[in-house]
Parts: structure tokens; sequence; C-alpha cells
């Protein structure tokens, strides 16, 4: 596969694309870098405009491109699949409560961005291995965790 982006639907494509841009770090216009057939098409498909108002780019390129598709109804059930984000880097350098701070500060964030908190897993039995997750919805609902 060349390439590849996911697609999620969206009641206010905006609204997600920008709470999305600040979880992930990604931005609203294609990356200029790898200079790639698919940034080059994205970048033409901006026609004079500054950005996208529903789709973001990983800025260097690599992570695919995020899609938010307007429709028209309310998200119904649980995802089928979801996004995990790693603020941590899964640094095995950290201690397990650095690990919590650091989780917990990415999870600060995101509630003053509009998300919410589903629930908390903390298993630190294996101090080698030590499990922090936070289970979270995007302004829309739609799941994710952070760990």
């Amino acid at each position: 596969m060349t390439f590849w982006q996911l697609t999620i639907d969206a009641n206010d494509p905006g609204r997600l694309a920008r709470f999305w841009a600040r979880a992930l770090g990604y931005q609203p216009v294609p990356p200029a870098s790898p200079d790639t057939t698919w940034w080059r098409h994205y970048r033409g498909r901006l026609a004079g405009r500054p950005e996208f108002p529903d789709r973001l780019f990983d800025p260097a390129g690599h992570g695919p491109a995020l899609w938010f598709q307007p429709v028209p109804e309310e998200k119904a059930g649980k995802n089928r699949l979801h996004l995990d984000l790693y603020p941590t880097a899964r640094d095995n350098t950290l201690s397990p409560a650095q690990r919590v701070e650091v989780v917990e500060g990415k999870v600060a964030e995101l509630v003053e961005l509009g998300a919410t908190v589903r629930s908390r897993t903390e298993d630190f039995d294996d101090p080698a291995d030590g499990v922090c997750f936070v289970v979270m919805n995007d302004p829309e609902g739609n799941e994710f965790c952070v760990s």
C-alpha cells in the first residue's frame, strides 16, 4: 500500500479536525516533504485556500491523513476502530508514576479541548511493563485511548 487515509464520520467536521489537530499534533495542510504524489495531489486540491477545514496531515509526512467526512446522522453504538495516543512515546525508561503523570497531563489537555473521560485503568503489578490508559470520547463521542 503506498497511501491510505483514515476517514471519520462527523456532524461537525471542522470542530473534530481542530480537536484532533491538537490531540495528534497534525496540521490542516499537507506536508511539503517528503514530496510524494499524494502530498502534491492534496496541495493542488487546496486551490488557493490556506488550509483544509476537514482534513489533517502528519507534519512529518509519515502518518496517515485524516478526513472528517460530513454525515447527517449522530454516532450510534461503539466504535469498531479507535485511535490509541501514546504521549509517553512508550518510553520504557519512565517509571510507572512518570507514565501516569504524562498520561494525565495529556488527558487534562484533551478534556480542555472538549473530550470526556470514560474510564481509567492503572495496573502496575509488573513495574517493567506498567500499564496506564484512559478511555476517552472526542467531542462527538468517538472512543479513543491515551496511554
